[in-house]
């Protein structure tokens, strides 16, 4: 024993296959330097046609280049780490740190009070004890239906969390396990109580759902509770007093489940909001929950999860205390990051929305280079490091001297006397949302409060479980996807244009290689003005004659076949590798070109309105629930479009104008066939086809398909309009 008690409670290993992966590289850069080579030596005179857009490619080719050795720098030397859990029960089974976890949700109609109930009963009934537990949900709805939700929940736990820990149940979201697990009719205790709670269940959120169809809570509902009363009061959801309620004090000795074990501690929180004050959105979210708890558990680690990610490993808790409490490096940590993964995805993933590359290369790169960004959600904080504490190479943590049971006050005086620590005035002249809690100010608070942590001398760290700590849902349509990176990209490079920019925020606080690491997703926004270049003016060069790219003849073509070649079949490797499919391949090089074109450029335009004054910073929230018809074209794999938007007018506009030019170019082809005038066109026509077979999905969408997730007739027309002006212009 004695021995065990000096083994780490985590291990570090680096990947494996790094020669193969070196070696890919570096024949990328060689090849890069051949096609640099040759745009210098082969750069057309002065007067000669086609010199500007020459230079144009090359400065765009330049960029990619310079894109492509910063995606290099963060997968160079990914690591992955193991957790000994066994070790940690050993060693501190009964000293365990308590755990505060906040659930945020925003919109009881985006985000339905029943899959906000879920995570909350998720979180609860962690592998973990219930005593040490409390869960905070920040409703900034201020919504009575998710109160009710959150009753109804606190009363099914009482049953949910026996059950989970007899049978040992997994995931313990009572709505995925009861749709994904099969009643145990070989084992009749289980198969009676399996049935049993299930239709207790079924019955809760059938109470939930009919509520929430009615729009609000009927006259004998709000008898149930005293924290109805507070509606009374609210004006709107964007003025209302500070609704605090703690629904189960785990401090209480009544407050037991079914078979007399004690309840985690459950909140509800709807910090104040008035019309005259900026809330901050999530960030100002997080900030009260951080307040709030401080007073009524004051737990030393903070989990933070969206309401759509429901805990789906009931572990993870103890997976990441492995890496605060271990005592060797345990003491460096501060906050540990579980990857963001969904559970409705499509067999090919239709709108690429599984990150996989990014949770399976990108973050573990991030880990060997210094330390995984944080993305928001599925995150797990010391308390001090979120609240500003710097880190002291001196520092070592007493977990004795943080306590559960340090308040002594009634749950009546503890909600009232907590109350203030979410009132909109709180924050005034004070460092929260600058040096304390989370950042304010920036679409993506998340990155930017995680840089600001590691700033502070603080290391981070990733775990990737084989069993996902927690699953969530995908966006269901190409608009929500590509909104949702317009936010990221618009956020992220808000950042890297701002004094928080890494090599300025970082200098000499961080590693260069992690702060180069941290420019992946800052340079989203201007890529999408060399992708635009690259789409659009090669395709219009083919049409009025004028060659970019060498004779198919030439010896220099080479270059350019064998970079793009081996480039892309790197890449269909790595997709099928981590579990992907070929066509799930092809579906994510054309969400990369629509978010480059459309998501990426309005970030970037998003950001520079901002800067003007014309704008402000809003906080789309991502649609949770689809309709039935959404839903199966979703599962089908059918792409959605059935409304008009600008992003889908530049997509349809882009597909038509390469349509035009392809076809104009394909003509010149044919009519000078004796001149032998397509070697000298052969590139471009590959590209310019390659840009019609990858929008085939538009092209549907504007002609042929008559449903109503179809392109508005309104886009076909303003599409087809613009293309055919961009055409004359070049022809002109």
């Amino acid at each position: 024993m004695a021995k065990d008690d000096n083994l780490p409670l985590f291990e570090t290993k680096s990947a494996k296959g790094r020669i193969l992966f070196q070696i890919y590289s570096l024949l990328i850069f060689v090849g890069t330097c051949f096609i640099f080579a040759y745009r210098l030596s082969h750069i057309p005179a002065k007067g000669e046609p086609g010199r500007w857009a020459w230079m144009g490619l090359f400065f765009s080719e330049l960029w990619f280049c310079f894109y492509w050795f910063v995606t290099m720098v963060v997968r160079w030397n990914p690591i992955y780490r193991n957790t000994f859990k066994d070790r940690l029960s050993h060693r501190y089974e009964k000293a365990l740190p308590g755990i505060d976890i906040f659930v945020c949700t925003a919109d009881p109609v985006i985000e339905p009070p029943v899959m906000v109930i879920n995570t909350v009963l998720s979180v609860m009934a962690y592998d973990y004890p219930p005593e040490k537990l409390s869960v905070y949900l920040s409703d900034d709805g201020g919504s009575d239906l998710t109160f009710y939700a959150m009753l109804e929940a606190s009363r099914f736990s009482k049953i949910w969390l026996p059950f989970c820990k007899k049978f040992k149940v997994e995931p313990r979201s009572p709505e995925a396990y009861f749709r994904t697990a099969f009643e145990p009719l070989g084992e009749p205790v289980l198969a009676k109580e399996w049935s049993t709670v299930k239709m207790l269940y079924e019955d809760m959120k059938k109470r939930i759902e009919n509520t929430t169809k009615l729009g609000q809570i009927s006259e004998e509902i709000s008898k149930e509770h005293k924290g109805f009363n507070e509606w009374i009061l609210v004006a709107s959801r964007h003025d209302h007093q500070t609704i605090l309620q703690i629904l189960i004090d785990g401090r209480d000795s009544e407050a037991v489940d079914i078979q007399g074990q004690p309840l985690p501690t459950l909140v509800y929180l709807a910090r104040e909001k008035r019309t005259q004050y900026h809330h901050h959105f999530k960030a100002g979210a997080m900030n009260a929950l951080i307040r709030v708890s401080s007073r009524i558990s004051s737990s030393p680690i903070i989990l933070n999860v969206d309401c759509d990610m429901y805990s789906n490993n009931s572990k993870s808790v103890r997976d990441a205390l492995c890496f605060f409490m271990d005592e060797e490096n345990g003491n460096e940590v501060g906050f540990v990051q579980f990857p963001q993964a969904f559970e409705n995805l499509t067999k090919n993933d239709v709108y690429s929305s599984s990150l996989n590359v990014t949770m399976k290369i990108e973050m573990p790169g991030f880990d060997g280079n210094g330390g995984p960004c944080y993305i928001g959600t599925g995150c797990f904080h010391r308390r001090e490091t979120i609240s500003g504490k710097k880190y002291n190479k001196n520092y070592k943590e007493d977990w004795k001297r943080w306590s559960n049971g340090n308040v002594e006050e009634s749950t009546r005086v503890l909600e009232e006397t907590s109350k203030v620590l979410a009132s909109c005035s709180y924050e005034e002249n004070t460092q929260w949302g600058k040096e304390i809690g989370l950042k304010y100010g920036c679409a993506v608070e998340d990155v930017l409060t995680g840089l600001a942590i590691q700033c502070r001398g603080w290391r981070s760290t990733y775990f990737s479980p084989e069993r996902k700590g927690f699953l969530g849902v995908a966006p269901t349509t190409l608009l929500q996807s590509l909104v949702q990176h317009r936010r990221w990209s618009d956020g992220d490079f808000q950042i890297f244009a701002s004094r928080h920019c890494p090599f300025v925020l970082g200098y000499k606080k961080i590693p260069l290689k992690l702060q180069v690491s941290y420019c992946i997703y800052p340079l989203w926004a201007p890529t999408s003005l060399t992708t635009l270049y690259y789409v659009i003016v090669p395709s219009l060069c083919l049409l009025r004659g004028i060659s970019l790219f060498p004779q198919i003849s030439d010896p220099w073509v080479l270059a350019f076949v064998f970079v793009i070649f081996l480039h892309r079949a790197y890449s269909l490797g790595e997709c099928i590798w981590f579990g992907g499919t070929f066509k799930g391949w092809w579906n994510d090089q054309r969400m990369w070109l629509y978010r480059r074109t459309t998501s990426y450029f309005f970030g970037l335009l998003d950001y520079i309105l901002k800067r003007l004054g014309f704008t402000k910073s809003t906080f789309l929230i991502t649609t949770k629930v689809a309709d039935d018809n959404v839903s199966q074209r979703y599962e089908q794999e059918v792409m959605e479009f059935g409304t008009s938007s600008p992003m889908f007018t530049i997509l349809a506009t882009l597909a038509m104008l390469n349509a035009f030019c392809l076809f104009g170019g394909l003509r010149r082809v044919i009519a000078d066939l004796e001149t032998m005038v397509w070697e000298q066109f052969a590139l471009q026509i590959l590209l310019c086809g390659l840009l019609v077979f990858i929008n085939l999905p538009v092209y549907q969408g504007l002609f042929f398909r008559k449903d109503v997730a179809s392109l508005p007739t309104s886009v076909s027309y303003q599409s087809t309009i613009f293309a055919l002006l961009a055409c004359a212009i070049a022809l002109y």
